[in-house]
């Protein structure tokens, strides 16, 4: 019987999520389709429950239902647990729903990894929504110990400074003086999806550092495209999508999926 796997978000129509696991399912013999599953509020539960009665075999998550499908799920495990953000599940061997997070795993191996010294680097984060704790994560497992997080909704820093004691958190009217004082500065927000703008005074930024967007479609939203004019490295989120979706078809499929120069020309030409 075919298995069936999903995505669920919202925007979603951008997700290169079904390209990339149809090109395994393929490359691996593996008989099972991955689609679009469009989601709201309203059928949010419904939709898990397919998972739980196997109708699903699994199911991705990304922006805005990290968080709010925790309360659907039987257990979160390993990075999941400790950022209370989710976007994989998978019913195991028992029958339990579980929650689990490769987001963490994405970023370390896509980028942090290749970092020179990333420990001593300062850190900035804007945006404190359901990709954040899996940023900050990512940072804490890679070493680097200066995390300060800025977000217009004060509220959601604190949230996040409970579960992470160690991060600072900035006050959005200071930050035109502060944003000098980082290396790395990291949109976690969903602000270019739409090629909307991040408001920030960007003359402030020197050059000679790295500007990272989680965001990968489009390849170089307004935030990348201002950071390269002053000189800046940039990169988006194309490599953590990919590597967060090896962790995820791992889990469900027990494969490592190859990832090279034909992975990424079959995304680039989607």
């Amino acid at each position: 019987m075919k298995k069936k796997f999903g995505i669920i978000g919202n925007p979603i129509k951008h997700s290169l999520s079904p390209t990339l696991h149809n090109y395994w399912f393929k490359k691996y013999k593996i008989d099972a389709s991955y689609s679009i599953i469009e989601a709201n509020e309203n059928n949010l539960k419904t939709i898990i429950n397919r998972v739980r009665e196997k109708e699903l075999s699994g199911l991705n998550v990304t922006l805005p239902y990290k968080q709010k499908i925790i309360s659907y799920l039987d257990t979160l495990i390993n990075d999941a647990e400790i950022t209370s953000s989710v976007n994989t599940l998978y019913i195991n061997n028992e029958g339990t729903l579980i929650g689990e997070n490769t987001d963490v795993y994405g970023l370390q191996a896509a980028y942090l990894k290749k970092i020179d010294i990333a420990s001593q680097k300062k850190v900035l984060i804007i945006g404190a929504g359901g990709v954040s704790p899996s940023v900050i994560l990512s940072l804490q497992k890679s070493g680097v110990k200066d995390i300060s997080i800025i977000n217009r909704t004060r509220e959601k820093c604190i949230f996040l400074k409970k579960k992470f004691k160690e991060i600072n958190i900035l006050e959005w009217k200071n930050l035109k003086n502060e944003i000098k004082n980082f290396e790395i500065i990291i949109n976690a927000t969903s602000l270019g999806l739409n090629k909307e703008s991040i408001n920030l005074d960007f003359s402030k930024f020197a050059n000679n550092k790295l500007f990272y967007d989680v965001i990968y479609n489009p390849e170089e939203t307004n935030f990348l495209k201002e950071g390269k004019k002053l000189g800046n490295k940039t990169e988006n989120g194309k490599l953590m999508f990919i590597y967060q979706a090896f962790e995820a078809f791992k889990l469900w499929h027990g494969i490592e999926p190859q990832i090279n120069s034909d992975t990424l020309e079959i995304l680039n030409n989607d």
